[in-house]
């Protein structure tokens, strides 16, 4: 099971429609048949509404795991439980990454660094997600801006390793924080705390 069929079958455990999912989300339905035929993801903050309204992890829900159950109905509780994903899963090829600024998940089967500039104030390597491939071309969607080489070489390792381990989500760990200008990208240099001794 993919994401569109974890969300699916948590919906229809619920008892929600997909109208009244699409309320929920403010969404429209089309919206929510489009994302349980697999025919895109939703943006990161309507995915966060999404394992709340139906009290699965995000893990969950863009997992490949067919043993995975979000529910808490025999729990007894009030309280609510959430399931994650064991880490021993059966590798996919795939992997959803959230774009460096959260308004994006990619699900990828492959990442690409590039080359980009090299000046102290700007990134020098982006890395982009590639989810699918036609005869135009692979579709790219960028995932982060990295200060050098030895970070994007970093990340792209750590990705590699969390798709041959299975896991169904990574969260970028050495993307450099950047401020969008009109034209250009430059690098949010961090302040250093001086201590008086």
């Amino acid at each position: 099971m993919g994401f569109g069929e974890n969300l699916r079958t948590m919906r229809r455990k619920k008892n929600i429609s997909q109208e009244e999912l699409a309320g929920k989300l403010n969404v429209s339905r089309q919206a929510i048949s489009r994302w349980e035929q697999d025919n895109g993801y939703p943006e990161m903050e309507k995915m966060i509404a999404l394992s709340k309204i139906l009290n699965v992890t995000l893990d969950y829900l863009v997992s490949d795991n067919e043993t995975a159950d979000g529910s808490n109905e025999d729990s007894g509780s009030e309280e609510q439980t959430q399931i994650s994903v064991s880490s021993a899963a059966a590798p996919t090829g795939r992997i959803m990454i959230r774009s460096y600024d959260g308004k994006q998940l990619v699900n990828c089967y492959k990442v690409i660094s590039m080359h980009v500039s090299g000046s102290a104030d700007t990134p020098n390597y982006v890395l982009y997600g590639v989810d699918s491939s036609s005869f135009w071309g692979e579709n790219r969607e960028m995932l982060g801006w990295y200060a050098d080489e030895e970070s994007v070489q970093k990340e792209t390792a750590d990705i590699l390793a969390a798709i041959e381990t299975g896991k169904p989500s990574y969260e970028l760990k050495y993307a450099a924080k950047v401020k969008k200008r009109f034209l250009s990208v430059e690098l949010v240099k961090e302040e250093r705390k001086e201590t008086t001794t």
